[in-house]
């Protein structure tokens, strides 16, 4: 048989989830690819960049759109369960899940729906069928879709790293991102008790004319307040420093970016969404798959004088 796309091995999966217990996706994978019986030929074939197996990416793919519809539950790394709505949603006997079954949850919409963080990027057009957009269109909004669902697996994944780790990120980061040199000679985590409201502390450049100050807050969904940012500011009066950088998981109060823009310090504010994208433009926490070179036709070439 062919190897079924995505939408297709949703159904399946929640039934292989039918027994309340945790999966690890390895395991679903394998019972999903016994249950279909695909041969072994279609069990490793690859995709085009030869980067990853085309069943493992489709499976992991309606992983991701079942969890973010809240049919199953990703109680720890790499492991499934079924949901209490899911369950719900099998009891009704459906033929298939598809997306047009996810749409009616509105966490789902929401999640798939939710606009491009960066106002360069060209945000998914969700109207559109593969077949109705030219290949530029398609290997476009590809991109996009696979770079803001990278984001949210890397903020799961940063909210559940320990303080510690989450510190010595934002601290690599900025040292990534031009900020002194090297970790050893520009950055330092200084956080603990007694840090006086300053996770860290790094060099503007590399002969350290200027320091900037860091406050990480690795929140779940708390937004972080005017108040947080007044005590922030009020630790780089105590540093006489004028520059800080604020960063969150989570994202910031009206107040706090109204508080930032009226104080004569310069603070620059890093929340969740724009922590992932940085990691994945940094390489920080990620890793490249593949890269795809487009070319066009070069007329002026051909002509002949």
């Amino acid at each position: 048989m062919a190897i079924p796309d995505y939408e297709t091995v949703m159904l399946p999966i929640m039934k292989v989830l039918l027994d309340k217990t945790e999966w690890h996706i390895r395991d679903v994978m394998d019972q999903l690819a016994q249950k279909l019986g695909l041969s072994d030929e279609e069990k490793t074939r690859m995709l085009p960049s030869g980067n990853d197996v085309i069943f493992d990416n489709r499976v992991r793919w309606a992983r991701l759109y079942l969890l973010k519809a809240g049919l199953i539950e990703s109680p720890k790394r790499g492991f499934i369960k079924i949901s209490n709505r899911g369950l719900t949603v099998l009891a009704k006997n459906p033929n298939k899940i598809d997306l047009k079954l996810l749409q009616q949850y509105s966490e789902f919409r929401k999640w798939k729906e939710r606009p491009p963080t960066d106002k360069t990027e060209v945000p998914i057009d969700t109207t559109k069928t593969i077949g109705e957009q030219t290949p530029e269109e398609a290997l476009e909004y590809g991109y996009q879709q696979i770079r803001q669902n990278l984001v949210q697996q890397l903020l799961e994944l940063v909210k559940n790293a320990s303080p510690k780790f989450f510190e010595k990120l934002v601290v690599e980061l900025l040292v990534k991102m031009g900020y002194g040199g090297s970790i050893k000679d520009a950055g330092a985590v200084v956080g603990g008790s007694g840090d006086e409201g300053i996770d860290g502390v790094i060099k503007e450049d590399r002969l350290g004319l200027d320091t900037i100050y860091i406050q990480a807050k690795r929140w779940e969904n708390a937004t972080v307040s005017g108040s947080e940012l007044q005590k922030f500011v009020g630790a780089l009066e105590v540093k006489r420093a004028n520059k800080g950088v604020f960063i969150t998981t989570s994202n910031f109060a009206k107040s706090a970016m109204e508080y930032v823009e009226r104080i004569g310090k310069q603070v620059v504010l890093i929340d969740g969404e724009e922590l992932a994208e940085l990691m994945i433009d940094y390489d920080i926490g990620v890793s490249r798959t593949a890269t795809y070179e487009i070319k066009r036709l070069d007329s002026d070439y051909f002509t002949e004088e």
